[in-house]
């Protein structure tokens, strides 16, 4: 049976599937987005951001790493709980088949078969729902599959899986209620909770009201499914909970909060929003300010109205699914509800991420009006589209003026379809066409409508993201990648690595090491944010931590070994070891190994807020056990402006452009006494004005650019071992005016490091890891603390000589132990709260979904 379903419908499954991949490839191809062309498919704020997260998918695919835990993020971190954020879907272990070098080309095809994905889940859908000609299945899964929300966020690929499912589960819970089978419900609710948690809790809200929808449509034969409705829900997410459990157990213990409610109407909404974003080609931003993409084609739009005035569709029908329309759009306009729809935790960007359920509705409800179109309410069709011209011209009459995102050839092409559409229906009862002409003619049209449409959606995203160039990925792959290597073969015991020259801050995830810096919004906020108190950057929420721009003293404390760098460094410490293409690899003998043993006051050690440089002085004393003073502060001279009046407001210095897009370059000097590392210290007295304000440090003739917000307060000016007059530059770029607390050199008294050093090294704890583990022989003269940087997390577990211990987080933030006296062995385990509990949910639902089907079966049949 389902054979020769499939054999008669081929062509119209190849057509669902593959017209909207064709569009969205021609598209990307005029943009210059094509397999081994400059672009990539991910815009510039995600590109290295996903193609690193998908190379260390792959990774652990080749059994390189673990599923469950990754050391190469941040320190450490619960991978799985990442999984089920970035890289959940059936689709992923795609990556499989393409090198980590080429992991942008991997991301084009799997957006590419997301998308063709889903159109053809919803011609499945459609198929079985829609009594309406054949091709015009097709015509409907074209428009889902190149609805505005979709293009308009591609971007972010890992949501893409959730559209796939969608139909399914609406189509799953047609199929409960009509026929008393519920195969098919169970396997797509759990492929979308699984695959995507996040998206999953939105449409798992709205497949509710679907329910109940459909329950009060028809009371009487649909209340008999409740039970099986609900048992198949509830089974299916107890099954998915192998990775909701773990994600949201981590999201809640490492600092996640919901957001408040401080307001009642969302910013930038209007009441002429749902016009607005209906009309071809509308894009205003998918950063702050935005209002939702809920356009999926004119034709949709128009036989969803037409629902609404055909008599042949009861009254009773009409407000239900009124009422859920209304209630999605009251979610654009009422924060609450707003909120609710996000989980109560307001996005970071890409507003009103639920969208898409309007856009789903109305496409749905044009389905059920189209069955019905006759000869005896075509007219109504007809009023339909005279209506939304109407309404679309009004519309841009009233707003035009306020939302520069709205221009003319919106309007123009809108009515021009709306148009085209009333001619080819009017045509058609006028017996000027016949059926097959008339969804050929739709066919033909509605394509081309969601071309034009999909095509000024990714031109959006180039002028509002701008797609990256794919060469930054990979061109300098084969370096950093061969001195990573060479990293790893002189090493046996753990260790990190930074590079001072970027692709982006996940590289890590991309290069297999060990490193500090990332931007993930799954991360360990607890670590983090005592990692700022130490001098990285990692403000806010933690959505970043960055290694630039902090002391030697950091990079020994957090185990630092190796600098990656396109110019020489000027690092006490540092050698370079070897080169490969633009990079340098340099070692630091002053390491630290991922413990050390010191004393049980190391808890009471003073650590405050706003002070970096005092808490990394206050803990390096402590865990050597010395008095040193490690930093002292010198004033600076400017000896040189150009394009920038400097005014000093006591402890605060302004920088002031006389020229706008010049740098403001400002010179000073300083004499460095000897024996120190010199870094100039810029804080910003004010984030919100630094927008995307960078500045390049130049001495002795190196040049290092930083992002001001993002990265760190230390700029490093080089060692120097002698005193010595140093002349640098700070050049910066992006605002009119930019403030910082009075600019002044800081210097690190290199002798009291390694002196300091050398005392924690004799009681330095060197750590094997493995790919969730870590272990270690320790030797102690008396009771004492073992300090790691390794991230507190509630899913670690130690052995002392083969007995479990309990495990502290020192600052909240790093794994700790007690040691007793004596030799010892040591075994550190993760493993992810909530993944033994889950995996036994996982097993037991679906054992449990067996039986209820093989029994309700029964039943029936019975």
């Amino acid at each position: 049976m389902i054979k020769s379903f499939l054999q008669k419908n081929k062509w119209y499954i190849i057509a669902s599937f593959f017209i909207p991949v064709i569009v969205m490839a021609i598209i990307y191809l005029t943009i210059g987005i094509y397999p081994g062309s400059d672009r990539s498919v991910m815009a510039s704020d995600a590109f290295s951001q996903f193609s690193n997260f998908h190379a260390s998918f792959r990774n652990a695919l080749l059994g390189k790493q673990s599923f469950l835990y990754t050391w190469n993020a941040s320190l450490g971190l619960n991978y799985l709980s990442l999984i089920s954020y970035y890289l959940g879907g059936f689709f992923t272990p795609l990556v499989l088949f393409f090198p980590n070098q080429l992991m942008p080309d991997a991301l084009y095809f799997l957006t590419l078969i997301k998308i063709g994905s889903a159109g053809l889940s919803f011609w499945f859908y459609a198929s079985h729902t829609f009594k309406i000609p054949t091709i015009g299945h097709v015509t409907l899964s074209i428009c889902y599959a190149l609805m505005s929300f979709i293009t308009a966020q591609s971007e972010l690929i890992m949501w893409l899986d959730a559209y796939v499912y969608l139909p399914l589960i609406i189509w799953g819970i047609d199929r409960i209620l009509q026929k008393g089978k519920p195969k098919l419900l169970f396997i797509s609710y759990f492929m979308l909770f699984f695959t995507s948690f996040y998206l999953g809790f939105m449409i798992g809200i709205f497949s509710v009201l679907y329910f109940l929808v459909q329950l009060i449509k028809n009371w009487k034969n649909n209340k008999k499914r409740i039970l099986p409705y609900f048992v198949t829900s509830f089974l299916a997410g107890g099954a998915s909970m192998i990775i909701i459990l773990p994600a949201l157990l981590d999201l809640r213990s490492n600092g996640e909060e919901l957001t408040q409610i401080t307001s009642f109407k969302t910013e930038a909404t209007s009441g002429f929003d749902f016009f607005i974003k209906n009309m071809i080609g509308v894009y205003d931003t998918t950063k702050y300010g935005s209002i939702p993409f809920i356009y999926i084609g004119l034709l949709p739009l128009a036989f969803c109205v037409f629902y609404f005035l055909i008599k042949e569709i009861s009254l009773k029908d009409k407000l239900l699914y009124a009422v859920l329309i209304i209630l999605l759009i009251g979610s654009f306009y009422f924060i609450p509800l707003n909120l609710f729809w996000h989980g109560m935790h307001a996005p970071n960007m890409f507003l009103f991420r639920y969208a898409f359920l309007l856009s789903f509705t109305v496409i749905m409800l044009a389905g059920f009006g189209w069955e019905k179109l006759n000869p005896i309410n075509e007219k109504r069709l007809l009023f339909s589209f005279s209506f939304l011209g109407i309404a679309f011209a009004l519309t841009y009459l009233f707003v035009y003026q306020t939302r520069d995102y709205l221009e003319p050839i919106s309007l123009i092409l809108t009515l021009a379809f709306l148009v085209v559409y009333f001619i080819i229906f009017f045509s058609f009862y006028s017996k000027r066409f016949t059926l097959k002409q008339l969804i050929l003619f739709l066919l033909l049209f509605v394509t081309a409508e969601m071309t034009i449409n999909t095509n000024s959606m990714l031109r959006g995203i180039l002028d509002d993201w701008n797609y990256a160039s794919r060469e930054l990925y990979t061109k300098p792959y084969p370096a950093i990648n061969q001195l990573i290597g060479q990293t790893k073969a002189e090493n046996d015991t753990f260790y990190r690595l930074e590079n001072l020259d970027p692709v982006s801050a996940n590289d890590s995830f991309n290069y297999g090491y060990s490193g500090i810096s990332m931007f993930s919004s799954i991360r360990n906020r607890h670590t983090s944010g005592y990692m700022n108190m130490l001098g990285f950057r990692s403000r806010g929420t933690s959505l970043n931590i960055r290694y630039p721009n902090n002391t030697l003293l950091m990079d020994s404390l957090a185990a630092v070994k190796y600098n990656l760098s396109k110019q020489p460094i000027n690092k006490y410490g540092f050698r370079q070891e070897a080169s490969s293409g633009d990079y340098q690899l340099y070692k630091n003998r002053n390491a630290l190994p991922l413990g050390f043993l010191t004393d049980p006051a190391i808890h009471k050690v003073t650590q405050v807020e706003n002070d970096n440089l005092a808490n990394q002085t206050n803990l390096m004393n402590q865990l050597a056990n010395t008095r040193e003073t490690f930093f002292r502060f010198h004033p600076i001279t400017i000896t040189h402006l150009n394009n920038v009046t400097v005014k000093k407001q006591g402890t605060r210095t302004n920088f002031i452009e006389q020229e706008g897009n010049v740098a403001k370059d400002v010179s000073w000097e300083v004499t460095v006494p000897a024996h120190s590392q010199a870094y100039l210290s810029l804080f910003p007295t004010n984030f919100g004005e630094l927008e995307s304000s960078t500045a390049t440090i130049t001495v002795n003739g190196q040049q290092r650019e930083s992002q001001i917000s993002t990265n760190g307060q230390y700029y490093d000016l080089g060692f120097y071992d002698q005193p010595t007059k140093v002349e640098f530059t700070a050049s910066f770029y992006g605002t009119k005016e930019i403030s910082f607390q009075n600019p002044q050199v800081v210097t690190l008294d290199t002798d009291a490091l390694q002196k300091s050093i050398n005392n924690i090294q004799e009681n330095g704890v060197e750590m094997k890891t493995g790919k969730r583990n870590a272990h270690a022989k320790v030797t102690a003269s008396k009771d004492q603390t073992l300090i790691t940087t390794i991230p507190y997390d509630g899913g670690w577990h130690a052995k002392i000589d083969g007995n479990k211990v309990p495990i502290h987080a020192f600052q909240n933030a790093f794994v700790s132990l007690e040691i007793p006296k004596g030799e010892h062995s040591i075994e550190l385990t993760y493993l992810p709260q909530g993944f033994l509990p889950g995996l036994a949910s996982f097993i037991t639902c679906i054992v449990l979904f067996i039986g209820f089907d093989w029994y309700y079966e029964k039943r029936k049949k019975e």
